[in-house]
C-alpha cells in the first residue's frame, strides 16, 4: 500500500514478510480489533476506544533521510535492468558525479531543512505540492477506487437500505473519530501482549509524548493518523497553477448526487448527533422518486477538467452567484452517488467506479461513495490528501457496521417526515460562458474515458498459502508474474512501480518499491524464453533469490530506506531555490525509470471486492492485484498503446509456469 524507534529499527527486527504482515494487519483491524469491554458502542459511535485517536501521534519516530551514497546505489541497481551496458556506464557516471558534487549539497541542505521541521516529515510539502500543482484531470490521472464486497444478506443490497446503512455508519465512523474514541492504528507484532484491555489501560496514562516507546516495548507500532481529518468535510478546490485543500467540520450535510443532480441535506442534528435513520431513509427515497429530467448541463462533469481550466470556470460560477452553493458542496461530509445502472460484472463496476459518466460524481471531494441501482457500492477518492490507509480504514469500518449491525433493513419504514422540506436541490445559475464550459468538459471527458479498457483474470490454482509453504513472498511472486507476462507480450523489461506506505513515520506517505531487477530479468528470461535449458531446481532457485530480494526491497522501502523518494526531494529542493537542473535527472534513463509501464498497487481486505486504477502513462498498464489465500487476482487498464487482454493471458501462462515449477514439475516449451 512500514517501520521504525526514535532511530528507525534495524531491519533484523522484521520478518521477510514485513510488507505483507503490516497490510494485512492494518486491512484486517476491524475484525480482530479490541476494544474496551466496560464502555460498548452507542447509536452515536462505532466504538469507545480505551486508547485516544491520537495519543500515540506526538510520539511518532521521524521518516529518516537515506544516505545519499545508499540512495545512489540503490537506484543503480534499479537502473541496470532497464539499461544496456553503454547506457548503464553513463548513468553509472552521472549519478557519482551528483553524488560526489551537486547531490551532496542538495543532501546536506535537505537534511539540514529536516532537523529544522521537526513537527514533519521531509517529503510532506513536496508530495503534497505534487499532487496539488498538477494540472491533469484528477479522473484516471489520479483517483482510484476500492469496491465494497456485497452484503452477505441479499435484501440488504438495495440501493436504499445501503446507501442508509453506510452513510448512517459513516457519520458513526465520524464522529468516533472526531471524539478521539476510534481505536489508534497499530501494527501488533505479538498482539497476545499488546492487543489487550490491560495493556490499552496501563499505555493511556503514559504521556503522548513518549507513548510510541511504550508500545514499542511490546512489540506495538502506531502507524501515523495525521491524514484522517481530511476525510471528512473535505474538498479540493481548484486554483490556477495550484490547488487547494479545504476542510470545515462545522459542516452536518451529506451531498447527494442522482442523475447529474445535486442535493443537501443534513445527517447530524444542531446537538451533534446523527439524526434517525429512518429520517434519512425517507430523504433518500424522496430523492430516488424524484423524476425532474436529467439537467442539460450536469455541473460535476467540470470536476474531471483540467485544473486550470475548472479554476477559472469556478471563478465564472461565484461570479454569477453561485458561491452559497459551492460553499455547501465543499463543506458536505462527503458525497453520495445514487445511480441508475445496473452493474452485472466485474468490468462494468470498474469503469463505473473508476470514472461514471462524469455527470454524477464530485470528483473534489474527498472520496464519493457510489451505489448502483442494484446496490453494488464503492469508494472513490481524491488521492492529493491522502494515500489510502484512511479510506481504507474508513472502508473497513463501514463494511463491518453495515452488515453486522445494520440501522434499517427491508422492514423499516421511512419516518412521517417533511424531506420535501428538508432536502435541498441545489440549482446553479448559469450563463451562456458556464454552459460552453460544462459541455466541453463533457466532451472531454467522453474522449478520455473511451480509451480506456479494463479486463481482470482470476488465477485458482494457487495462492498464498501455498506459497509460504514453499517459504516465497507471495507478493514476489505476483510482481514477478508481471514482469514474465510483459517480457512474454513484448520481449522486454520496463520501469515498474509498485507503493509502500510509510505510514509507520510521523507524516510518512509512501516509497516506492522497484519489483523490476537483476532477479527477475534473469528469472522471467529462463521461464519465458529457455525454460528446457533450466532444471526444475534451477528455476526453483530462480524463484527463491526473487522472493528474497524483493523482501528486501520492501523492507527497505517500507523503512524509509527507498531512492525514488529522496532523488524527488533533492530535485525539489534544486527547483526551488532556483538550481540549475543537475544532470542526474535530465539523464534518459532518469526519465525512463520513472516512465512506469506497469504501475501496481496490492490489496486484499474483507471489506474489498477489488480496486483500480488507470494507466499513469499512455503506454502503460493499471495493475490492481490480490494474492488471497488459494488465488491471485489481476484487476487491469490500459489505454490502446497496451493490449490488456494479451497481458492478462500472459500473466496467467506466467502464474501456470511459476506454480508448476514449485509443484516441482518441469516445464513444457511454449
Amino acid at each position: 500500500m512500514a517501520y521504525f524507534v526514535s532511530k528507525p529499527i534495524h531491519s533484523t527486527l522484521w520478518p521477510l514478510s514485513l510488507r505483507a504482515k503490516v497490510t494485512s494487519a492494518w486491512i484486517m483491524l476491524t475484525a480482530d480489533r479490541r476494544y474496551s469491554s466496560a464502555a460498548g458502542s452507542d447509536s452515536e459511535y462505532l466504538h469507545r476506544s480505551i486508547v485516544p485517536t491520537m495519543h500515540y501521534q506526538k510520539s511518532l519516530p521521524r521518516l529518516p533521510i537515506p544516505k545519499l551514497e545508499d540512495t545512489i546505489r540503490r537506484y543503480l541497481a534499479a537502473q541496470r535492468p532497464l539499461l544496456n551496458n553503454e547506457q548503464y556506464s553513463n548513468t553509472e557516471k552521472l549519478a557519482h558525479d551528483f553524488q560526489n558534487g551537486t547531490g551532496k549539497e542538495l543532501h546536506e541542505e535537505l537534511v539540514a531543512q529536516d532537523k529544522n521541521n521537526k513537527h514533519t516529515s521531509y517529503i510532506s510539502a513536496p508530495w503534497f505540492d505534487m499532487y496539488l500543482s498538477a494540472r491533469e484531470s484528477v479522473v484516471l490521472n489520479f483517483n482510484p477506487f476500492m469496491s465494497f464486497n456485497p452484503d452477505p444478506k441479499p435484501e440488504y443490497n438495495d440501493q436504499l437500505i445501503r446507501a442508509t446503512n453506510m452513510v448512517c455508519s459513516a457519520v458513526r465512523f465520524m464522529k468516533t473519530l472526531r471524539a478521539g474514541l476510534l481505536e489508534p492504528e497499530v501494527f501488533h507484532l505479538n498482539p497476545a501482549k499488546s492487543n489487550t484491555d490491560s495493556f490499552k489501560k496501563f499505555i493511556r496514562w503514559v504521556p503522548s509524548s513518549i507513548s510510541w516507546f511504550g508500545a514499542y516495548m511490546v512489540n506495538a507500532y502506531p502507524l501515523d493518523m495525521s491524514q484522517y481529518f481530511r476525510l471528512f468535510n473535505s474538498t479540493r478546490i481548484p486554483k490556477t497553477k495550484r490547488d487547494e485543500l479545504f476542510t470545515d467540520d462545522k459542516g452536518r450535510h451529506l451531498l447527494v448526487m442522482r442523475r447529474g443532480h445535486l442535493y443537501v441535506f443534513d445527517v447530524v442534528d444542531r446537538d451533534g448527533n446523527l439524526v434517525r435513520p429512518a429520517e434519512i431513509l425517507s430523504h433518500f427515497k424522496y430523492i430516488l422518486a424524484d423524476t425532474t429530467p436529467a439537467p442539460k448541463f450536469p455541473l460535476g462533469v467540470l470536476t474531471s477538467e483540467n485544473r486550470d481550466v475548472w479554476a477559472g470556470l469556478r471563478e465564472e460560477l461565484l461570479e454569477a452567484g453561485n458561491g452559497e452553493i459551492l460553499g455547501l458542496v465543499d463543506s458536505a461530509l462527503f458525497c453520495l452517488c445514487l445511480d441508475e445502472e445496473k452493474l452485472l460484472n466485474h468490468i462494468q463496476i470498474s469503469h463505473n467506479m473508476l470514472h461514471g459518466d462524469g455527470c454524477n460524481r464530485w470528483y473534489d471531494k474527498s472520496f464519493n461513495i457510489i451505489l448502483s441501482k442494484n446496490g453494488h457500492a464503492a469508494i472513490h477518492f481524491e488521492h492529493s490528501w491522502g494515500d489510502g490507509v484512511a479510506v481504507l480504514r474508513f472502508q473497513n469500518e463501514v463494511f463491518k457496521e453495515t452488515t453486522e449491525k445494520p440501522l434499517v433493513g427491508p422492514d423499516t419504514q421511512p419516518a412521517a417526515v417533511d424531506s420535501a422540506s428538508a432536502v435541498r436541490h441545489l440549482e446553479f445559475k448559469l450563463n451562456t460562458e458556464l454552459q460552453q464550459g460544462i459541455s466541453k468538459a463533457k466532451q472531454n471527458f467522453d474522449k478520455d474515458v473511451s480509451k480506456l479498457t479494463i479486463d481482470a483474470i482470476q488465477f485458482k490454482q494457487g495462492g498464498k498459502e501455498q506459497l509460504k509453504k514453499k517459504k516465497l513472498s507471495p507478493d514476489a511472486i505476483a510482481q514477478l508474474a508481471f514482469q514474465m507476462g510483459f517480457l512474454r507480450q513484448y520481449g522486454q523489461t520496463v520501469a515498474t512501480y509498485e507503493s509502500c506506505s510509510t505510514a509507520a513515520f510521523k507524516h510518512g506517505r509512501t516509497e516506492t518499491i522497484r519489483p523490476a531487477s537483476i532477479h527477475t530479468q534473469c528469472c522471467a528470461e529462463a521461464f519465458v524464453q529457455k525454460p528446457d535449458k533450466h532444471s526444475v531446481e534451477q528455476l526453483q532457485g530462480l524463484l527463491d533469490a526473487c522472493s528474497k530480494y524483493h523482501g528486501q526491497l520492501t523492507r527497505e522501502a517500507a523503512m524509509g530506506q527507498g531512492f525514488d523518494r529522496h532523488l524527488f526531494a533533492m530535485r525539489y529542493l534544486a527547483n526551488s531555490k532556483g538550481i540549475a537542473l543537475p544532470t542526474l535527472y535530465q539523464d534518459p534513463a532518469y526519465g525512463a525509470i520513472n516512465h512506469n509501464v506497469l504501475s501496481t498497487s496490492t490489496l486484499t481486505s474483507p471489506a474489498v471486492s477489488l480496486g483500480g486504477f488507470a494507466p499513469v502513462v499512455p503506454d502503460g498498464f493499471g495493475v490492481g492485484y490480490g494474492v488471497h489465500d488459494d488465488w491471485i487476482g489481476c484487476n487491469v487498464s490500459s489505454y490502446p498503446a497496451r493490449n490488456v487482454h494479451e497481458f492478462l493471458q500472459c500473466v496467467h501462462k506466467s502464474l501456470e509456469d511459476i506454480f508448476t515449477v514449485i509443484e516441482g514439475k518441469p516445464l513444457k516449451s511454449s
